[in-house]
């Protein structure tokens, strides 16, 4: 079997036409037989996608050729097959949806700390991290004493700007996973008055890959099959616990009730008993479908997790 390997990447950039851009780059996905999601906004691009080795060189050189996207870095993870079931290629408003207008990435930015950088700073005592994830993200994995907030879905961040603002006249570090929420959130937080706010450059994913992950307690949650990586190797815990027993695991699954289909952290032991959903109102449900061991449904359920 040849190798394959996951790519995840994204730009802020201006796309002129961009609906007939994503017809076009749809055509040219499904040409090349390649799986995964791409989000294009007029703002820009953002994608997470799959397939064998030989195909991501073709797709990165592919987007490297057109000059607005000529200098985009791609993280890069080696895996056993492909990571997604199929093809998505969407137009949207956004490619990461604030539901806040007029934010000015491009100059509002937070300033860039490289991971080496990172951790140096992440203990110094005027510095706070903020981890721009959702609740099912920093669950399962988070660097030791973030900042976490109560959101499900990135857009309710502008919610939390309460939460934040005893931390104004420090430096704020953000964090996600591989970069593009921090670029919103921190831009958003400077057009409040926040001052001194920095974000990781490359997230999570690149930490982990350059400096070994110290520090980030637990597993990383991704958007495809594999559901959460790990990243420390350099000392690494778990930090979450099954819904059911509160046994240690950061095993996701989906509750097996489609109309419930929450998404739920529960181990191998109790997902059997259980028969793969979260309580027994949904076991007994007429809906629930086939427990088959990995709480991962192809036909009708979506993971019902974060959005990019």
């Amino acid at each position: 079997m040849p190798g394959y390997e996951t790519l995840l990447f994204y730009k802020y950039v201006p796309i002129a036409d961009a609906p007939a851009f994503t017809a076009e780059h749809l055509d040219f996905c499904r040409q090349l037989g390649i799986r995964g999601r791409v989000l294009i906004a007029d703002e820009g691009i953002n994608g997470t996608v799959s397939g064998t080795a030989e195909q991501m060189r073709h797709y990165r050189n592919h987007l490297h050729a057109d000059e607005r996207f000529a200098d985009m870095p791609f993280k890069i993870d080696v895996c056993d097959g492909h990571t997604f079931e199929k093809l998505q290629v969407r137009y949207r408003k956004e490619i990461v949806h604030f539901g806040v207008s007029s934010i000015d990435v491009e100059n509002m930015r937070g300033t860039y700390i490289e991971p080496h950088e990172f951790v140096q700073m992440k203990d110094e005592p005027d510095v706070v991290v903020v981890d721009f994830r959702n609740r099912v993200e920093w669950e399962v994995g988070r660097f030791r004493n973030a900042v976490v907030l109560p959101i499900d879905r990135f857009r309710q961040v502008p919610e939390c700007l309460p939460l934040l603002e005893p931390y104004k006249h420090r430096r704020i570090v953000a964090y996600c996973t591989g970069g593009i929420r921090c670029e919103k959130a921190t831009a958003f937080l400077r057009s409040k008055g926040f001052e001194q706010v920095y974000q990781l450059h490359g997230g999570i994913i690149e930490y982990g890959k350059q400096v070994g992950g110290k520090d980030f307690d637990g597993k990383c949650y991704v958007f495809d099959h594999r559901i959460t990586v790990d990243v420390n190797s350099v000392n690494p815990t778990l930090i979450s616990h099954c819904a059911m027993c509160g046994t240690p695991s950061a095993r996701y699954i989906n509750c097996a009730n489609e109309v419930c289909n929450r998404h739920f952290i529960c181990c191998a032991s109790c997902s059997e008993i259980m028969e793969g959903c979260c309580n027994n109102a949904c076991r007994h449900h007429p809906k629930k479908r086939r427990y088959d061991g990995t709480g991962f449904y192809h036909k009708k359920a979506v993971i019902n997790a974060p959005h990019f």
